[in-house]
């Protein structure tokens, strides 16, 4: 087998868990609207989608912010605020100040985990979810890049947006819109 094959291949498990996703929020859409409509908690809707994606992964734990990395909390490195490729501002302090003792890492919780728990080697997806009432200002595609490159090494990420009120009633059925897979930053 040659590299391209296992580009390809690659590329297609990609595609194939992104329309695992789109499934999972096709049974939201359908059996929960009434979360939308209301515009009802974020954690209300995350817990109703987790579920959902377990119907999709039944192999994996699908857990809603989950905080262990095995027995320790989960962490990632602290941003570094002096490269020009990211945009501090738009970071939200609790992500910035959360740091341990020592300031060089950051407990985190993403807001749904496909994995296996107990071992980094099954950590498979993780995904941030927010409203389109919420203002993202892109802090959760900064923290879903830094699942995939720190030792937490998620071999997805995915940023999920949920339409309500008003966006929910306009609501057109382009998933793409609202569920974005996210690659690493590359190193220039």
């Amino acid at each position: 087998m040659n590299k391209s094959d296992d580009f390809t291949k690659m590329d297609d498990k990609e595609v194939l868990e992104k329309i695992k996703i789109k499934n999972a929020y096709r049974k939201l859409l359908r059996n929960d609207s009434h979360l939308l409509e209301v515009d009802a908690n974020e954690r209300s809707i995350t817990h109703r989608f987790a579920i959902y994606l377990e119907d999709e992964f039944p192999d994996y734990n699908v857990d809603c912010e989950y905080n262990r990395n095995d027995t320790d909390i989960k962490k990632i490195k602290k941003i570094d605020t002096t490269d020009k490729n990211i945009n501090i501002e738009l970071i939200s302090k609790q992500y910035i100040s959360a740091t341990d003792a020592k300031g060089n890492t950051v407990s985190v919780y993403p807001d749904i985990i496909i994995h296996r728990r107990g071992t980094n080697d099954g950590n498979f997806i993780a995904i941030e979810a927010k409203k389109t009432t919420t203002n993202n200002n892109n802090n959760d595609e900064d923290k879903l890049r830094a699942y995939k490159n720190d030792f937490l090494k998620y071999r997805h990420a995915f940023f999920v947006e949920f339409p309500v009120k008003n966006n929910f009633s306009n609501f057109n059925g382009n998933l793409d819109n609202y569920i974005r897979q996210i690659n690493t930053r590359q190193k220039n």
